[in-house]
């Protein structure tokens, strides 16, 4: 009997172990919920902070605040650049964790109490620090555990489809009483999840490589360390990356303010329904699309053409904003979950934090500019103009991508 339990025993630890097998499934849906109920609590927040920053002061104050948010995920790929060097996945995601959820209730507080919008600023700057910090522990976590770009796409289009849920929620909800309050809580404590699927934390802290031989030189192993610490992922790829956001991702990013001023606050909660309905096809379309075996440089602005088609629609009709935020949240979440797979796979052993890290840096460093640049160049209406010249650049920069891979992949002298 106690050799048929042990000899069950062990096929159980073969079936859990193996690729594909149960404990890994299990420990991505774990990743999953966890990121799931954080972030639906994070937009449920952050959505009523936009809201009320419109009602203070229009789309400009929406700008400012959506600014310092980008600015805060941009300054957090040097902080975990430096934080996954000396601390473990597992402590990495509880500092991160208990920084944002003060933050977050103190900027929201702070807004409804009428403080200096500047000083709220560097607050949200400082909470969005924290926030993309642990957000690139965890999808670090899941790289670990399964590093396929299907696994990262779908992970990014759940966090991406209910951050929209709570989005409109948040729009629908009256904002006074013993509903705020409820607001507050779920606000903050809804990254208790994540504090505790850091208990069985995979990723390890980044360290140097090692250098070949017994005796290596001073120099090498300052060469080594200096690696490391670095920026680990090609700079044409990031450029790239930031470069699509700058274009692509200014009215998706400002689309509570843009939906509230065409067309009122309940068109928000439809416009994050439909970003929601394209996040879940965004798997499907990345499937698609990777069958087709195009370059990243075909493929990567074409995404960026999809967040900015429907915005040509958009101050037309509430029906066309609603097609501009299906596209977006299709397009947005397929690029990033797209790019990142790419940059975790190509990721050199124990730098897949650090990886991740830039890669959202680098889009948020595009977006901030989007983001604060569209405001002051047109007002809402407007919108649909900038997106189609944008668009335009995109495919022209896609086609002639295609057009130097064709060339290429002919003969010579054909």
């Amino acid at each position: 009997m106690a050799a048929a339990a042990a000899v069950g025993a062990q096929h159980w630890r073969h079936r859990t172990d193996r690729t594909g097998g149960r404990r890994r499934a299990g420990r991505l849906r774990e990743l999953l919920v966890s990121g799931v109920v954080d972030s639906f609590g994070l937009y449920l927040g952050w959505t009523l902070f936009n809201l009320v920053a419109v009602d203070r002061g229009g789309l400009a104050m929406a700008a400012l605040f959506n600014s310092a948010m980008l600015l805060g995920v941009v300054l957090s790929a040097p902080v975990v650049g430096r934080l996954a060097r000396h601390l473990h996945g597992r402590t990495l995601l509880l500092v991160a964790g208990c920084t944002e959820a003060v933050l977050r209730v103190g900027t929201l507080a702070a807004l409804l109490k009428g403080v200096d919008a500047t000083v709220i600023a560097a607050g949200v700057t400082l909470m969005h620090v924290a926030a993309f910090t642990g957000f690139a522990a965890m999808r670090a976590e899941v790289a670990a555990v399964d590093a396929r770009p299907r696994a990262m796409t779908r992970y990014a289009l759940s966090i991406a489809a209910v951050e929209a849920l709570g989005a409109g929620t948040a729009a629908l909800l009256p904002m006074q009483g013993a509903t705020l309050t409820v607001v507050f809580l779920v606000y903050g404590l809804s990254l208790v999840p994540n504090m505790l699927t850091a208990r069985r934390a995979r990723t390890a802290r980044n360290v140097a490589p090692p250098v070949p031989g017994t005796f290596a030189s001073r120099v090498e192993r300052r060469r080594a360390e200096g690696a490391a610490r670095g920026v680990p992922v090609a700079l044409p790829v990031l450029a790239a990356g930031g470069g699509i956001m700058l274009l692509s991702a200014g009215p998706t990013l400002l689309s509570v303010a843009l939906a509230t001023e065409l067309y009122g606050h309940h068109a928000v909660a439809g416009a994050a329904a439909a970003f929601s309905a394209g996040c879940l096809l965004s798997s499907w379309a990345v499937d698609r699309v990777g069958r087709l075996r195009l370059p990243a440089g075909v493929v990567w602005p074409l995404w960026g053409v999809g967040m900015l088609a429907g915005w040509v629609l958009a101050p037309g009709h509430v029906a066309g904003l609603f097609v501009a935020q299906f596209l977006s949240g299709l397009s947005m979440t397929a690029f990033e979950g797209g790019m990142d797979a790419r940059l975790a796979q190509a990721a050199r052993p124990g730098t897949v934090t650090t990886v991740l890290a830039w890669s959202a840096s680098t889009r948020a460093l595009g977006s901030a500019v989007a983001v604060r640049t569209l405001p002051l160049l047109i007002a809402a209406p407007q919108v649909g103009t900038v997106a189609g010249a944008a668009a335009a650049v995109l495919s022209v920069a896609s086609l002639t991508a295609l057009a130097r891979r064709r060339k290429e992949a002919s003969p010579v002298g054909a």
